[in-house]
């Protein structure tokens, strides 16, 4: 069963990486061994999972990941690392700092914790910020809606696929719900978003973190492709309800309502899409 968490991924073109980069990408993109797109999250998943049944448990791998997500468009090779390394040590430095410590000994013994953290010290020291740039951000039984900024209705790409009688929807497969968009697309309509919020919304617009979003985006290559990816959370709604989920449309329509002046309008569509992804949020702690 895959994780209930949603993605937004850029994949930035193969001219974007260092020659001996490329080289490696390009080889990757020919093999027949990879992951391919439809099994990757379970790839991942599978092998984050045997890290940490193992004794004791191993909160990052030893070495990055060597695979990625592709993407061709025409000709043109399209590349999003996994950087599983990077992404766990993020994630657990996360994590520790937010867990009082004989509950984080539950889960990690102290000793793995310490060297989990010497080894992303070291690896910090080793380079400026540029290395703690991820490709892939993670966010878990909801999305944010600053994620919806970047792309418009006519980017949204769904397929239900099927599930027979006796399969779960945790467990059923095909099923996605993705947007795509372009780098300069996606850096216009969060600029844009981050100018109508500031004008009328001033201080507030900061805990709405479409400037963080925004600011992310600037770190990658100007051709670049941006992607929402549902991911899991697919397994928690039914077809009706993906089929009704148009937050980037709602958001859009909001944004749009605050900057000419129709307030009700602009509350009544972000409320949709909040109250959505909070009723989503609350299924985390169902029994």
């Amino acid at each position: 069963m895959l994780p209930y968490a949603a993605y937004l991924r850029v994949y930035e073109p193969l001219t974007a990486f260092s020659e001996s980069d490329r080289k490696a990408w390009s080889e990757y993109a020919d093999s027949r061994d990879r992951p391919r797109r439809a099994n990757a999250l379970r790839a991942e998943h599978g092998e984050s999972v045997r890290r940490l049944l193992a004794v004791p448990p191993h909160p990052a791998p030893a070495q990055e990941s060597p695979n990625a997500y592709l993407r061709r468009v025409e000709d043109r090779l399209y590349v999003c690392p996994w950087q599983t390394r990077l992404r766990s040590w993020l994630a657990f430095s996360r994590l520790r700092g937010s867990t009082p410590v004989k509950l984080m000994d539950r889960f990690v013994p102290s000793a793995v914790a310490d060297q989990t953290a010497d080894d992303f010290d070291r690896y910090k020291r080793g380079g400026g910020a540029s290395v703690l740039r991820t490709h892939i951000r993670t966010t878990t039984w909801h999305v944010p809606p600053a994620w919806f900024v970047p792309f418009d209705a006519n980017e949204r790409w769904l397929v239900l696929g099927s599930a027979s009688p006796s399969q779960d929807l945790t467990t059923a497969t095909g099923r996605n719900l993705i947007y795509v968009t372009s780098m300069a697309q996606a850096r216009r309509r969060s600029a844009r978003a981050l100018q109508v919020l500031r004008k009328h919304l001033g201080d507030v617009a900061a805990g709405l973190d479409v400037e963080d979003v925004a600011r992310w985006l600037e770190e990658f290559h100007p051709h670049s492709l941006v992607e929402l990816d549902y991911g899991g959370l697919v397994h928690l709604m039914d077809d009706d309800a993906l089929q009704a989920d148009q937050s980037v449309a709602e958001l859009a329509a909001a944004l749009t309502g605050l900057d000419t002046g129709q307030e009700e309008l602009a509350f009544a569509m972000y409320q949709r899409v909040i109250l959505r992804w909070k009723s989503m949020q609350h299924l985390e702690s169902a029994n």
